[in-house]
């Protein structure tokens, strides 16, 4: 892929983020090709309302042949077939192939290739593909957030009140609904609205370009929110846990926004869990 006027992937985060869009790229292209059986496609279950198929497999497969072809000696951490793998030194690609299995498997149309690139336990690269907007968000680390190529900003609003916030349930962990269901009533009350489109990097995306003004979820995966993570601090908002602390890509919560409506959900959050008695930030 690279000449030797060319980045260089392996130290490069511009480069990196190259061997990402074409790893995510390739993915999207599979995809695309089965929406039109994706009804017959056959799927198993990993865990209660989890599921998988053969697509997010093909498609996790395409990037990581993209990404050792291009970057040989990086470390792969993708959620079908490698989620425990560990993040070394060098630059660790983590992909979710399919974000929204179920979305696609129904034919409703929020679901995306995710990718973040990590350099150590850093992040320096992005990238979201929403299949079937064909939208395509990207951001480097001090490179700023984009939309096919145009900048993106997280939203101006820091009026709880006219602010809408994306969420997401924790149908992995139903012990925690409850608690979420508390957290969501005392959101509800206080703001314009909650959408819940069912693809955390979507929703992440939507936080980086202005149309969700915050988003919480109780529970994610590195996967679910390293590329997202990227694209909203590069677009100016802020990215923590409940706690307010910088996700270890690990399993965490995440609060997201633009820097007001990040502060006030914290709080709100925190509020909340102080009322009904849960330990807090866990």
């Amino acid at each position: 892929m690279s000449t030797p006027n060319e980045l260089q992937p392996s130290t490069d985060r511009d480069g990196l983020l190259v061997v990402a869009i074409t790893a995510a790229e390739s993915a999207a292209a599979i995809i695309r090709g089965r929406i039109s059986d994706a009804a017959s496609i056959p799927w198993r279950q990993k865990s209660p309302a989890d599921f998988v198929s053969e697509v997010d497999t093909s498609a996790e497969e395409a990037i990581r042949e993209v990404v050792l072809r291009e970057v040989p000696g990086a470390l792969v951490i993708a959620e079908e077939g490698s989620p425990d793998a560990a993040i070394g030194d060098g630059p660790t690609f983590i992909v979710d192939p399919l974000d929204g299995t179920t979305n696609f498997l129904h034919g409703y149309p929020a679901y995306a290739v995710s990718i973040g690139v990590l350099v150590g336990r850093a992040i320096v690269a992005g990238v979201i593909v929403d299949v079937p907007a064909n939208d395509v968000y990207t951001a480097t680390a001090g490179g700023g957030a984009f939309r096919n190529g145009d900048t993106i900003r997280v939203s101006s609003i820091t009026n709880p009140s006219h602010a809408l916030i994306g969420t997401g349930f924790p149908f992995k962990n139903v012990e925690q609904l409850d608690r979420y269901q508390k957290q969501f009533a005392k959101v509800t009350r206080q703001t314009a609205g909650i959408r819940r489109p069912g693809s955390a990097a979507i929703d992440l995306a939507c936080v980086a370009s202005g149309r969700f003004d915050g988003f919480w979820e109780m529970s994610l995966m590195s996967w679910d929110y390293a590329a997202g993570m990227l694209l909203v601090l590069e677009a100016g908002g802020a990215v923590t846990d409940a706690g307010g602390g910088t996700p270890t890509f690990g399993a965490s919560s995440i609060v997201a926004g633009n820097t007001a409506l990040h502060a006030w959900l914290i709080q709100l959050l925190a509020e909340e869990d102080r009322q009904s008695n849960y330990p807090l930030h866990q």
